[in-house]
C-alpha cells in the first residue's frame, strides 16, 4: 500500500532572520513565520488535503507552526527534533564548519563542538518517519519539523545533485513523499512552497 507524507519545515523564526544556529535551542516565530503558516493552512483547506494523523518535533517553533496549520490533535516526538549544533547553538552561522559539496553536508563537523554528526541525525529521522508511516491507518500524514534534519532525511532518498541544485526548502516548505508499506521506502514527489 502506498501512503503519503507531507513533511513541513517550521515557519520563519527570529534566529532564522538573525542567521543564528537553531538546533536544540529555540526562538519564536516571526510575524512572517506566523503569516506563512496561516497560508499553508489555507492551502491545505483550499485543496481539500486532510490528514489521518499529525506529528511535530518537541521544539516550540515546530509545535507553534503545526498549531497554525491545523487544529487537529497531534503528537510531539523527540525523534523529529533538529540537529544538535553543540557549542555553536545560538551562534552566527558563519562560524559553522565548512559545507562539503561532495557529501552534501558538514558531516561530523559539529561533533568537535559537542553536537551530532550528520549520520546520527539522518538515521534518527529515517527511523522516526518510517515508524510513523508503517502504523495502521496512517494513509496521509502531516509532520512538522526542521530545516537541517529534514534536509538530511531528504538526502537519504534523493540523489545529491538533485537535492543541491533543484530542491528549495524555505521556511514553511512542504515536502511531499509517497511511502511504500512493503519496501518501507520513501519517494520524494515534490516541494510545495506557498510563501
Amino acid at each position: 500500500m502506498t501512503k503519503t507524507l507531507y513533511l513541513m519545515r517550521h515557519g520563519q523564526t527570529l534566529f532564522n532572520v538573525l542567521h543564528k544556529n537553531q538546533g536544540v535551542c529555540d526562538s519564536p516565530l516571526t510575524k512572517q513565520g506566523i503569516a506563512d503558516a496561516k497560508k499553508v493552512h489555507k492551502y491545505f483547506h483550499q485543496n481539500n488535503i486532510k490528514f489521518d494523523y499529525a506529528y511535530t518535533s518537541t521544539q516550540e517553533r515546530a509545535v507553534d507552526t503545526l498549531e497554525l496549520v491545523t487544529d487537529q490533535p497531534y503528537q510531539r516526538l523527540k525523534g523529529l527534533k533538529e540537529w544538535n549544533f553543540g557549542l555553536l547553538e545560538g551562534e552566527n552561522r558563519r562560524l559553522n564548519p565548512p559545507f562539503n559539496p561532495k557529501i552534501g553536508s558538514v558531516g561530523d563537523g559539529y561533533v568537535q563542538y559537542g553536537g551530532d554528526s550528520a549520520d546520527v541525525v539522518q538515521d534518527r529521522m529515517v527511523r522516526t518517519l518510517t515508524k510513523i508511516m508503517i502504523q495502521k491507518n496512517h494513509h496521509r500524514v502531516l509532520v512538522v519539523g526542521h530545516g537541517a534534519s529534514t534536509y538530511l532525511f531528504l538526502k537519504n532518498w534523493v540523489p545529491l545533485d538533485e537535492l543541491l541544485n533543484h530542491i528549495e526548502m524555505r521556511n514553511c516548505a512542504i515536502l511531499k513523499f509517497s511511502f511504500d508499506d512493503e519496501t518501507k521506502k520513501f519517494t520524494y514527489l515534490k516541494t510545495i512552497n506557498v510563501n
